[in-house]
């Protein structure tokens, strides 16, 4: 059975219209007072995955047998009796936790809008793209009657606030989400994830970093924050920020500008600052990382490449680097771009590894490559392992798009991000 703590660990996302029918009870004097749809994101985007149904008196997990629950076009996994939505399977409470399949096709909530943007970006190009989260027309039936839902809730991408910022300097305007951890004193000193989004979804809805994958939510997730509590930045951009010509635009500087404003609202510890981004959000990573140095404490780059000629001031930063050996453009690049940097100095170590192993696998695999203490590690997902039949898609962009899919879920390596110090 399913906790809803698993919810609060893995999910994220965003407020959603859902219309669920009325639930009818086995007793008539113990109605629902209110019906939640739970949303958890995914490393391919939100789904919606549950139900939370409020009753005015408390239940017995005994009681549960009398109750038939139908939820329509949904398969329901489990369900559970609990005290609250913080907590896991309880013998009584107020709360009943419906479980729902994430495989469901109807369980998808990212609708992604018809590309607008032409064949080849441009830094500085203005675009809109940014995916929509589709309402859900659904229903929920017990004894045979049903109940609307009141209210959504979103677990990890509610606790981001959305923000704007223009930046004296470049004279852009910033908007992002931020992620304060939960029991923030100023007393204590924090570090900061910097995650930047891909082309794919710029334009002008602010919280979509947040719904699109595990890049921005995963950071501020309950597993990562109980050993790192950490603010997350992402930044949504309205225009490329990055392009294959090595070209960026002013929000690189706006948003290094962006973070020492923060460094001055919260105590944010400036030697554990770390940046991670997927395709062009990785390349503006690297190219940060080129501008400013020692900036960083290091960064995690994810399916994203630049010019080998360019990088030599990176060469004694700390980098994880992720590209899948299906990605026809991102592979052989950064295959270019650490030859480049072991010239440069960079101890470099390199591992290929199967995208769909175990959190075992991926531990058992990182203690082997992090033994060389290198300053920068290259890890390649072997070919075809970033697509669930582990078979080649005939989509060539597929091998790239699919390597965040998995990228951010592998929990050694974003340990050792976190880990990491800069010497000051």
């Amino acid at each position: 059975m399913t906790s809803r703590r698993t919810f609060l660990t893995l999910a994220g996302g965003t407020v959603l219209a859902i219309t669920l029918p009325k639930i009818v009870l086995a007793d008539e004097e113990n109605t629902p007072e209110k019906l939640i749809a739970l949303n958890q994101i995914y490393g391919d985007g939100a789904k919606w995955v549950g139900v939370a149904i409020q009753y005015n008196k408390p239940l017995q997990a005994a009681d549960l047998p009398r109750y038939r629950f139908l939820v329509q076009n949904r398969k329901v996994l489990g369900l559970y009796v609990t005290d609250s939505l913080e907590n896991g399977a309880k013998n009584e409470g107020k709360f009943v936790i419906l479980n729902l399949d994430p495989q469901d096709e109807t369980a998808n909530l990212l609708q992604k809008n018809p590309p607008s943007r032409p064949a080849k970006f441009k830094a500085g190009e203005k675009t809109d793209n940014s995916p929509e989260m589709k309402s859900v027309n659904g229903s929920v039936i017990i004894n045979g009657r049903m109940f609307a839902t009141d209210e959504n809730r979103t677990a990890i991408a509610d606790d981001f606030k959305q923000e704007s910022r223009q930046d004296p300097a470049t004279g852009k305007t910033v908007k992002y989400n931020l992620f304060v951890p939960k029991n923030y004193q100023f007393k204590e000193s924090y570090p900061l994830v910097l995650f930047m989004h891909d082309a794919g979804i710029t334009g002008k809805k602010t919280k979509a970093p947040l719904y699109q994958g595990l890049g921005a939510v995963v950071w501020a997730s309950p597993a990562v924050q109980t050993q790192y509590p950490a603010f997350v930045l992402a930044p949504a951009f309205d225009e490329i920020v990055a392009d294959d010509d090595g070209q960026t635009s002013d929000y690189l500087d706006a948003i290094i500008n962006l973070i020492k404003y923060l460094a001055t609202q919260y105590n944010i510890d400036t030697s554990r600052l770390y940046a991670t981004g997927q395709s062009g959000g990785g390349m503006l990573a690297i190219a940060m990382n080129i501008r400013y140095p020692d900036f960083f404490a290091a960064s995690y780059l994810v399916a994203c490449q630049w010019d080998p000629a360019k990088v030599a001031p990176m060469a004694k930063n700390k980098l994880w680097i992720s590209v899948s050996e299906d990605d026809n453009k991102a592979f052989p690049t950064q295959t270019g771009l650490t030859q480049e940097l072991e010239k440069q100095g960079a101890k470099v170590a390199r591992a290929v590894w199967d995208a769909r192993w175990s959190q075992e696998e991926f531990q058992q695999a990182y203690d082997q490559l992090t033994a060389a203490d290198a300053n920068v590690y290259f890890v390649a997902f072997r070919k075809g392992s970033v697509f669930s039949d582990g078979k080649n898609s005939s989509n060539p962009g597929a091998g790239h798009m699919n390597t965040w899919k998995y990228a951010y879920s592998i929990a050694p390596v974003r340990d050792w991000l976190l880990s990491q110090r800069k010497s000051v």
